[in-house]
């Protein structure tokens, strides 16, 4: 039997993807209340410029006041899309101190405090939802804690950032440097003023912590993510990769030792062969690999980020949340039973691509190659070229630790043969 009295939602937040859910909420309504059983009612709108006209939205539901808003007591639930720690954190708090379940967005948020969050509102008997933290509108945490529950997964690797991925794209379709593609992306929306938080990993780093904690029922802080941007990606990388059969991406790589008694939870730029999946996703486009023992390979693709998509995932919390609410339970919550030891980047396996300027002069590989003999990491392939004194020696390994190549590199730099190391980039999904 369909409910009448409507359940009440708050948004914090009207900006690109709040202003989107409240269109949703609007023009879907009918179609909103058949899927849940009884109508969704916004019931106020937090901003921080309380002027600015905002189609659809009548302007008594409009509020500087956040904290009023979520102690109102008669809220079911709180959609929050401002960003950032706080307010964000101190008004999901007390959202759930007041009776209302959270949907929200924050990746930063959520990878700083996620734990305390779920704490606040296993307390309270609330949930805590956020598909669109991660992945914009691929469904992606649902999948994982839901869907794949039973199985064990190993590894999650991905291209969690549209930005990243679309500057990267444009060097390898086109041939142009850093700086020229990402003139582009942020010419084209995709970038913003400061892309420091998307070119330096920040973004990427703060969803991997989210997908692992998830993946592997561990625990895991931004803190324990290692993090690299992609600034230093020139074209020269691109040419060395495509002579491989490669590309590069900057990927978000959480995967489970061997062993089983550890993860790790990285985010890098790397070559991945021009065979895998990722390899093709192209644009400002997001794609994540999934691989379990039972399910085999996954692979969850689609747009990332924007008001829309994001959106999108944020009215699928929504529906799952009312849902719960009328039935009286609540959804997943958090699950760090494993307790898994996080390693650090040292113990990370994989192989590496170095580029080295070298002398070029008789018996520098030979004094290269057993400075990598002496640090146990095995040399699969070399190319050199050079001229006029000087050389180009490209050097890949096969499988070593990231605390042995560290190693290596250190040493190499100490021969008077070695004028300086061009570039190192790890080689993924092989």
């Amino acid at each position: 039997m369909m409910r009448t009295r409507p359940l009440k939602v708050a948004l914090l937040g009207c900006g690109v993807v709040g202003s989107e859910v409240a269109r949703i909420m609007t023009t879907h309504a009918d179609d909103l209340t058949a899927r849940i059983g009884a109508p969704v009612e916004l019931a106020g709108v937090a901003v921080r410029r309380p002027d600015k006209v905002r189609e659809g939205i009548a302007p008594e539901l409009v509020t500087t006041d956040a904290t009023a808003l979520v102690k109102r007591g008669d809220i079911d639930v709180v959609v929050e899309v401002i960003g950032g720690i706080e307010p964000a954190r101190g008004l999901i708090t007390t959202a759930f101190e007041h009776g209302a379940s959270v949907v929200s967005a924050n990746k930063a948020l959520l990878a700083q405090d996620g734990a305390a969050l779920h704490a606040v509102a296993e307390q309270h008997g609330k949930d805590l939802y956020y598909e669109a933290a991660v992945a914009g509108a691929i469904p992606l945490i649902r999948p994982l804690r839901e869907s794949l529950a039973g199985d064990k997964i190993n590894r999650v690797m991905g291209i969690v950032n549209g930005t990243t991925n679309f500057i990267l794209d444009k060097m390898d379709s086109t041939g142009a440097g850093y700086q020229e593609a990402l003139d582009e992306a942020t010419a084209l929306g995709y970038a913003e003023a400061d892309p420091t938080a998307d070119v330096e990993g920040f973004d990427a780093a703060a969803k991997a912590a989210i997908l692992a904690g998830i993946a592997f029922h561990t625990r895991v802080r931004l803190d324990d993510v290692y993090r690299e941007g992609m600034t230093e990606v020139t074209a020269a990388d691109f040419a060395s990769a495509k002579e491989m059969g490669c590309t590069i991406k900057l990927l978000a790589i959480c995967e489970r030792a061997e062993d089983g008694a550890s993860v790790t939870a990285r985010v890098h730029p790397a070559m991945i062969p021009l065979s895998h999946p990722l390899a093709s996703v192209r644009g400002a486009y997001n794609a994540v690999f999934v691989e379990s023992d039972a399910a085999g390979q996954l692979m969850f693709y689609g747009p990332g980020a924007g008001g829309s998509p994001t959106a999108s995932a944020v009215l699928g919390d929504l529906v799952a949340v009312c849902r719960n609410r009328l039935g009286g339970g609540t959804g997943p919550g958090e699950s760090a039973y494993a307790a898994l030891r996080v390693s650090p980047m040292g113990d990370v396996v994989t192989r590496y691509h170095i580029s080295l300027d070298v002398a070029d002069k008789p018996g520098v590989l030979a004094q290269v190659a057993t400075v990598f003999a002496e640090h146990g990491v095995s040399i699969d392939t070399v190319r050199q070229s050079g001229k006029d004194g000087e050389a180009s020696l490209v050097v890949v390994t096969h499988r070593a630790s990231d605390a042995a190549l560290t190693g290596t590199v250190e040493a190499l730099r100490k021969l008077d043969t070695v004028r300086g190391v061009a570039s190192i980039m790890r080689v993924e999904g092989e």
